[in-house]
């Protein structure tokens, strides 16, 4: 039933959200615990703050 349906669609983002935070751990750096606190809920970055997170590997200021 709907319920049922409901459960298994819960189970599976959380699934996802747990490999995703994972494969952010992996190349960024962070713990798990900062990854998981900073995903919980919309986290806005600057191009210098995703670059010290080590989201990205360098901002690009001008296009040749």
């Amino acid at each position: 039933g709907q319920a049922t349906d409901v459960d298994i669609h819960a189970k599976e983002i959380l699934r996802i959200r747990e490999r995703l935070n994972d494969i952010v751990r992996i190349h960024t750096g962070q713990t798990q615990e900062k990854i998981e606190r900073d995903t919980d809920r919309d986290f806005i970055m600057t191009a210098a703050q995703s670059l010290e997170y080590g989201l990205i590997d360098q901002v690009i200021s001008k296009r040749d």
